[in-house]
């Protein structure tokens, strides 16, 4: 049985490589998957040797205090695929584990697919040499990177963006507030403060005082936040208790990000994957993010473009407001919301351009990455 060797390190990882499996079984129902999974990749067959969560870590101070575990387990993996040779080693995105392990099975005659570039149009370009010696191919989910990888020479497919095949091109905002039993006519903000335990404990607080600024200007809004884990929902409730913000009108979703956002007039989102999904749902939105500040220090001193969020990257333009680090203030957050609601107009251009993005990244891209990584298989 041809087997692929797969590692995913978070869950927007893990939806993707759950697309991607799905779309290779119904070609090769032959195949084998194993590797780092998580949830959605298991429930399509994928085997895993480590738990996914031990993946998630983000910013340098994180992964610095994280990294004797790491890098172990980084070496059991390059020990099992060398004992037990892959057909193909697919990496998603994690790039700092990926790229030293794709290099590793590289030299050892194993083809390896790296699926999702790294941003290196924002930051660290000199990472482009140390891919072109790790990747066979690059799948590319932006229309502008191919160029860049081509100038490097290193071989690349731009496949779209599978959440751009999966949400619709019109919303359908009325169905999602039913859902979830709320008034058409109430003003909703979804509220988005990340996926991870330490993204989460940043924002709470944050978010909290945000929402409570809101209700002072707006009586009659609702806050809808969507968390992924028991955990994150516990450090977003400790949040609301020690603010004494119990009177808010704030609902928990556990999970039901899409619904929470597309039931939404405005969100308030962590930048990330989840800023791009929100664009695809049509949604103005304030992008925020907080971080270790020596994290935030090494970052910010790496950074080429004057904006992070996709949408704004997308566009190559502000098209919506981002208040990061020392930005991110309750009084900011919440000015910068009403200001959005309050504008029709701007509104409508902010919605108008997510539908011209979500045109670009329709690709069906399944298919496309499938076609990509078969061709390594013949």
């Amino acid at each position: 049985m041809p087997t692929i060797a797969i590692v995913a390190g978070e869950a927007s990882g893990d939806l993707l490589g759950s697309h991607l499996i799905r779309a290779l079984k119904k070609r090769r129902p032959d195949l084998d998957f194993i590797g780092i999974a998580g949830p959605k990749m298991l429930a399509e067959g994928a085997k895993t040797l480590f738990p996914m969560e031990r993946l998630s870590v983000r910013g340098y101070v994180e992964v610095i205090r994280h990294l004797p575990g790491l890098l172990k387990m980084r070496r059991q993996l390059l020990q099992h695929f060398l004992q037990n040779p892959p057909d193909i080693f697919i990496g998603i995105d994690a790039p700092d584990f990926n790229f030293s392990l794709e290099r590793s099975l590289k030299n050892n005659g194993i083809t390896t697919i790296h699926y999702v570039s790294p941003s290196i149009w924002a930051w660290r370009k000199s990472r482009l040499r140390k891919i072109k010696h790790a990747v066979s191919h690059m799948l590319a989910l932006f229309p502008f990177e191919p160029a860049i990888y081509e100038r490097a020479k290193i071989p690349v497919t731009y496949v779209g963006h599978p959440l751009a095949d999966m949400l619709p091109l019109q919303p359908d905002i009325n169905a999602a507030r039913e859902n979830l039993k709320l008034a058409n006519s109430a003003l909703v903000i979804a509220m988005l403060p990340g996926s991870r335990q330490s993204e989460v404990r940043q924002l709470a607080d944050l978010y909290v005082k945000t929402a409570g600024l809101i209700l002072a200007e707006q009586p009659d809004v609702k806050f809808l936040v969507p968390l992924v884990t028991r955990e994150t929902r516990a450090i977003f409730e400790q949040a609301i208790y020690d603010n004494q913000a119990y009177d808010l009108p704030i609902q928990i979703l556990f999970g039901h990000a899409h619904l929470a956002m597309e039931a939404a007039d405005a969100v308030i989102v962590a930048s990330g994957t989840a800023t791009l999904e929100a664009a695809l749902i049509k949604r103005p939105m304030v992008i925020t993010y907080r971080m270790p500040a020596l994290s935030w220090q090494l970052l910010k001193r790496m950074n080429y473009l004057p904006y992070v969020g996709l949408p704004n990257v997308l566009a190559g333009r502000f098209v919506v407001p981002e208040l990061l680090q020392h930005d991110a203030t309750p009084e900011k957050l919440a000015e910068a919301a009403l200001r959005l609601i309050s504008n029709k107009t701007l509104m409508a251009d902010i919605r108008a351009e997510f539908t011209r993005i979500h045109e670009t990244l329709r690709q069906n891209t399944d298919e496309k990455a499938a076609d990509a990584i078969l061709g390594y298989l013949r």
